[in-house]
């Protein structure tokens, strides 16, 4: 294996003949077929991370929840296929809330967590008496308790610590800087009051302080738990803890996996001994890994110094790399000879950003080749637009 191919595994690699393999598919045929970009996801690789993640839960000597953030994905075929794990859902508005009705989640297993909620919106979601809301605002907690008093409710609460992949200020939701999501330290008995006066029943506490974390920032995440657990000394009656997701996983060479013994012996330091469920809501570590965006080659061309490789889908299928610094590294899915080249890779929407990847080392590539974008599976096809009127591409569940 080169060793600029830190991302192979069992279920992403190159056979014999040089050309990428992914879920035992040959994923430049799949591409070919297809004739525009495909997002491609592993069933089994999603149905593996949750049990992986089960595990460490479990390791954690607590009950525990697993709930999946469609806000990461919402293919409906992926949606069904965690549905019927066994898995929950976590939403974010009241059109996800129908999405996964339809895909086989029930009621009881959607968790909403959102913000700025509308009147209209909490209308719509106050219709489901078994749907958990958990509450990110005073305003919140004074609506339910205007509409629904006597409703059992969670409230997501923000210790003022959190951290995010490499560090990054844009990927933490909590920290030094204030931010719209959740109760705050010196809000906190206001809410207790607001819901009391309701006749709301407070069972859940839910914090989420960032996004990608890996091994090196869990000293900063349980550094955040341990100021969102201080919130349940007013809450004698809590039944449960949602520690939301933001697990990360490697984005570049350089980054090892997230340690999960580390994070679940956090978690049992916590949270451990008090009788409580321990709830997860991941979005990226069930799917991004599990997801390729595939591309085709439409041009190869050098440019004053730089060796330019245009392909026929821009950042607009896939904005998380161009907001968040996450990156989706471009993999050749099928090997010619020659000496690799270092290349910038450029979409085909009329921005400066839209650099898939810039001095990127490639094999040879040349006019209809196909690329894989790897950890695209989390972020891509969710937040896509149709910019520029090229926001055509397909989905395949394998």
């Amino acid at each position: 294996m080169p060793p600029a191919e830190w991302w192979s595994r069992e279920d992403l690699h190159r056979a014999s003949d040089g050309r990428l393999i992914f879920a035992g598919a040959d994923v430049a045929a799949l591409a070919a077929e297809q004739g525009r970009p495909l997002f491609l996801y592993n069933g089994a690789r999603i149905v593996a991370n949750a049990a992986r993640l089960r595990a460490a839960l479990a390791g954690s000597g607590c009950d525990h929840r697993l709930y999946y953030a469609m806000k990461c994905n919402r293919f409906p075929p992926l949606l069904q296929l965690l549905a019927a794990e066994g898995v929950g859902v976590d939403i974010c508005s009241p059109d996800e809330m129908d999405l996964a009705l339809a895909c086989g989640f029930a009621a009881r297993d959607i968790s909403f967590t959102g913000t700025a909620v509308s009147p209209r919106d909490l209308d719509r979601l106050l219709a489901e008496p078994d749907l958990h809301i958990n509450c990110d605002s005073l305003a919140q907690i004074r609506m339910i308790g205007e509409r629904t008093p006597g409703r059992t409710i969670g409230i997501r609460v923000n210790p003022g610590l959190g951290t995010g992949y490499g560090d990054s200020a844009r990927l933490t939701y909590a920290g030094e800087r204030t931010t719209k999501f959740g109760i705050y330290r010196e809000q906190w008995r206001e809410a207790l009051d607001l819901a009391a006066r309701h006749g709301l029943t407070v069972s859940t506490i839910h914090f989420h302080v960032g996004c990608g974390y890996l091994s090196q920032q869990l000293d900063a995440w349980e550094a955040a738990v341990g100021g969102a657990a201080a919130f349940l000394d007013d809450l004698p009656a809590a039944t449960t803890v949602n520690i939301g997701g933001g697990l990360g996983l490697p984005h570049r060479a350089g980054d090892a996996p997230l340690d999960l013994d580390r994070w679940s012996a956090i978690i049992g330091r916590h949270f451990g001994g008090r009788g409580l469920t321990v709830a997860a809501e991941p979005g990226d570590y069930l799917v991004k890994d599990a997801g390729l965006l595939l591309l085709s080659v439409v041009w190869v061309e050098r440019k004053r110094d730089t060796l330019f490789v245009a392909v026929d889908g821009g950042f607009n299928l896939h904005p998380e790399p161009a907001h968040y610094d996450l990156p989706c590294e471009p993999v050749a899915c099928t090997l010619r000879a020659g000496a690799g080249r270092k290349v910038t890779v450029a979409g085909n929407i009329n921005e400066a950003l839209d650099l898939w990847a810039e001095d990127h080392a490639m094999p040879p590539l040349v006019e209809g080749d196909h690329i894989a974008l790897i950890n695209a599976g989390g972020y891509g096809s969710a937040m896509s637009s149709n910019h520029c009127m090229r926001g055509d591409f397909a989905e395949m569940l394998l």
